[in-house]
């Protein structure tokens, strides 16, 4: 196992995990010095009917003093500013995010402008604008798969210049993540696929990127065993409380490995497709993760090779002659997609030219794909990534992602 001479873990956030774990609100945020929350979700969520079991679940330890649901499928600075100005004006005094990761950014963009009484959020964006502690806030996920409730990162989007912009700070990290299944249990077949592909993504780049260290490898493949043992049966069978705890659980020892780690090409360049052509997150890590391990083979072969242990079990690892894992785990992660595509009856896309709108349009036109490789030149996960990356590096993985090919490792310039 590869060991780092220096590296930093840590976790700080209080994770309540259970089948009643919700009831639990009102006396964390008690302890806080807080009961006059602002629950922050999205209409999605609202109309799943999960508002009204949050609310049963608290109510009677809490006053709550507004419930917005406005948060948009990418959040979104102008919303952030506006939703602040109202928890303002409600006189609330901490924050209850239900939701995905668009609410948890939503949620950390509030917390930043409330706590410090500004009303610019850029002036925080990067890793260290932030120098105290925010108000209470606690982060209550309806998909297992961002990880955002355990993350010191937000994300959020300006539309306008379409770019997504970074936050990164401790301070960000929520004081307590509320893993409860009820939260899961109406997200279709679809979507609990592709967040759960969110959090397999964040797993394995944790464990082969530049940052990666034991502790973080620990709880990202724990997670990735869950996901490979559950997703597929809770796709079939929706109500399944145990498994859908089980997910919930993964993509929280995800959120916490790649925020002690971090992760790179597959996340930058998921975040231009998002950005650009507005594609689920999950969706756009489901069908990169493949591509991405294949640009880094080269650097990350042996990390990856240990992973087919995790991801195909003893007896395949053993059979599996050492220089071929590698390439095997990739294998395996693009059955996995494909399981998932017949499972789901094609809702599941492998490939982004599958991915139509209504009309049945493609959503991501391949002429919008040096658009999208120009945004991610900027993207600050590249950063981790093993190998250096340029705009021709960011075309070349784009367009086989997009085709649905596996990557000409020949035409990659190695550094």
């Amino acid at each position: 196992m590869y060991i780092p001479d220096y590296y930093e873990f840590c976790c700080r956030v209080n994770i309540v995990a259970g089948h009643d774990a919700l009831e639990k609100i009102p006396g964390l945020l008690s302890a806080m010095g807080a009961n006059n929350p602002m629950i922050l979700t999205d209409k999605g969520v609202k109309a799943a009917g999960l508002v009204n079991i949050l609310v049963q679940a608290v109510e009677k330890g809490l006053t709550i003093k507004c419930i917005e649901d406005d948060v948009p499928p990418d959040s979104d600075v102008n919303v952030v500013h506006r939703l602040a100005r109202i928890y303002n004006e409600t006189g609330c005094d901490s924050i209850i995010a239900l939701g995905g990761g668009s609410v948890m950014d939503t949620a950390k963009g509030i917390n930043i402008l409330v706590s410090e009484k500004s009303d610019d959020l850029m002036q925080f964006t990067g890793a260290g604008a932030l120098k105290r502690k925010l108000k209470p806030l606690i982060a209550v996920p309806t998909t297992a798969g961002t990880g955002s409730e355990v993350t010191i990162i937000a994300v959020i989007a300006d539309h306008e210049k379409n770019r997504k912009m970074a936050f990164a700070s401790y301070f960000l990290l929520p004081d307590a993540a509320i893993v409860d299944p009820r939260m899961t249990l109406t997200l279709p077949p679809h979507i609990t696929a592709a967040t759960a592909m969110d959090a397999l993504a964040h797993s394995v780049e944790a464990c082969t990127m530049l940052s990666k260290n034991p502790l973080s490898d620990a709880h990202a493949k724990e997670a990735i065993c869950l996901i490979k043992t559950h997703l597929l049966d809770v796709i079939a069978n929706p109500s399944n409380k145990e498994g859908r705890l089980a997910l919930a659980t993964a993509a929280t020892l995800a959120g916490v490995a790649f925020s002690n780690s971090m992760v790179g090409m597959v996340h930058a360049l998921g975040h231009s497709f998002g950005s650009v052509c507005h594609i689920p997150h999950g969706s756009c890590m489901a069908i990169l993760l493949p591509y991405g391990l294949e640009y880094n083979l080269h650097k990350i072969e042996d990390r990856m090779g240990e992973l087919l242990f995790v991801l195909a079990g003893p007896e395949t690892y053993t059979k599996t002659p050492k220089e071929q894992r590698a390439l095997k785990t990739i294998a395996w992660i693009r059955q996995f997609n494909q399981d998932i595509c017949t499972a789901t009856n094609g809702m599941h896309a492998t490939c982004f030219k599958d991915i139509k709108d209504q009309d049945q349009n493609r959503r991501v036109p391949e002429e919008m794909l040096p658009d999208i490789a120009l945004t991610a030149l900027g993207d600050g996960a590249a950063f981790y990534n093993p190998e250096d990356t340029d705009y021709d590096d960011w075309l070349m993985v784009a367009k086989a992602a997009w085709e649905g090919v596996s990557l000409d490792r020949t035409k990659i310039k190695i550094g």
